[in-house]
């Protein structure tokens, strides 16, 4: 019995070396073929270990906007307080924001959650319902903005985000025409425009809301060269901006835009998106929060400065000393300082200012005493009034090391220097 035994004791001995040698061979291979390393695999997140691009979270906006009072403007939310939507649903974030104004929509999404937090439908101009502003008006050709934010670390796509469409009846909300802004592939975002009349007529087609079989479908593209929903685009706010304009009747001159801060990204003409219907125009823009397939898991995401008008609105009004707030810090160690510069053009050609380094915060107001300005601002104490700037920063782990720049094509859709 003891041969037996110290036989088995060293036959396991043997076939633990083995396994050890096994292993130390695989490994060995792995790195022979250059394999990465997978530094999520129980070690640290890669925001711990990388200095992540910073980007401009926002600007704080000047307390007076022209949009406001402007009579191009149907509809302005800045979501300060609670306003009286035709429909809707979900609660103002006090504690989120743009601009350190008002609060912001929550329209982010419980794990598996279909249906987002929120959804706001205003109702303008020939509503055939009640609750409509400027009901005694008829629009054919309307642009909406919102300002976006996704949580920082985001992942995934939701489908919806916004449309605009001609409701010609209660309750049955049959449609002459609806234009989708909605996710494209990957990341990115899309137009859908649809006409819910038969071709060049005035006859309407739809018998209710989202008649999908009875809607003549011109299809979703192109995808926006902008990605969103992309985990590396979260954290901070974008602009979007569409546009919606009617065909004459019985011509294909129609018209959907799309604009992400400030670039224009998507452009659909020659659209037939009425017929010769002219019963109703454009009379409402729906914000919505609808993901098909269900939220991979709890995240959050936000509107703000909700406006609609029948003229381009573009970016918000800042004073012509901006406060601008950087993203928080992600990366190793802690954040020694940052930079930023600002341009009076979208590829950064000419660059108005410089900061110095800055530390000890992630905010800075843009004058003298921070920076100095240069190129066509050469010797100016402030920003031009009415210019429209762009910003690229960068910064500075505790460490010594720097991050890239931010591409002046991200942060991005520029604002706008007021009289302040």
């Amino acid at each position: 019995m003891i041969n037996i035994i110290e036989t088995r004791q060293i036959s396991n001995i043997m076939e633990k070396q083995l396994f050890i040698l096994t292993t130390i061979c695989l490994i060995l291979s792995a790195c022979e073929k250059g394999e990465p390393e997978d530094i999520n695999d129980g070690q640290k997140d890669p925001d711990e270990t990388v200095i992540s691009i910073p980007r401009i979270d926002f600007i704080e906006m000047s307390e007076s906007q022209p949009h406001k009072n402007d009579p191009n403007t149907l509809w302005y939310d800045d979501f300060r307080t609670e306003k009286d939507y035709m429909d809707g649903y979900g609660e103002i974030d006090p504690d989120m924001n743009f601009g350190l104004v008002g609060g912001a929509l929550d329209m982010g999404f419980d794990k598996g959650d279909v249906n987002g937090n929120g959804n706001r439908k205003v109702a303008f101009g020939d509503y055939p319902g009640n609750g409509a502003v400027r009901a005694d008006e008829q629009f054919e050709d309307v642009y909406w903005r919102i300002y976006v934010k996704h949580e920082h670390g985001w992942e995934g796509a939701p489908q919806k985000m916004s449309r605009a469409t001609s409701l010609v009846s209660v309750p049955t909300w049959q449609q002459a025409m609806i234009a989708h802004v909605w996710s494209g592939g990957g990341n990115s975002l899309t137009l859908d425009p649809a006409r819910g009349v038969d071709g060049q007529t005035s006859n309407i087609k739809t018998t209710k809301y989202n008649d999908f079989d009875n809607l003549y479908w011109y299809g979703a593209k192109p995808n926006s060269d902008f990605q969103i929903s992309a985990t590396e685009e979260s954290g901070y706010w974008v602009l979007v901006e569409s546009r919606a304009k009617l065909n004459t009747p019985g011509l294909s001159d129609g018209v959907n835009q799309l604009w992400i801060d400030g670039r224009l990204e998507i452009d659909r003409q020659n659209l037939n998106f009425r017929g010769s219907y002219t019963a109703h125009g454009i009379n409402a823009v729906f914000l919505e929060s609808y993901w098909n397939s269900g939220s991979v898991k709890t995240q959050g995401r936000w509107f703000d400065n909700f406006i609609v008008s029948t003229e381009p609105i573009g970016a918000v009004v800042c004073p012509v000393n901006p406060v601008l707030h950087k993203t928080p810090y992600y990366g190793p160690n802690t954040m020694a300082a940052w930079e930023v510069e600002l341009a009076s053009d979208y590829d950064g050609n000419d660059v108005v200012f410089k900061s110095q380094e800055i530390e000890g915060t992630e905010a800075i107001t843009v004058s003298q005493n921070t920076g100095s300005f240069s190129g066509s601002l050469l010797g100016a104490s402030a920003l031009a009034s009415g210019e429209t700037y762009f910003c690229r920063v960068r910064q500075k782990s505790s460490n010594g090391d720097l991050s890239k720049w931010s591409e002046w094509s991200r942060w991005h859709q520029g604002f706008v220097a007021g009289n302040e």
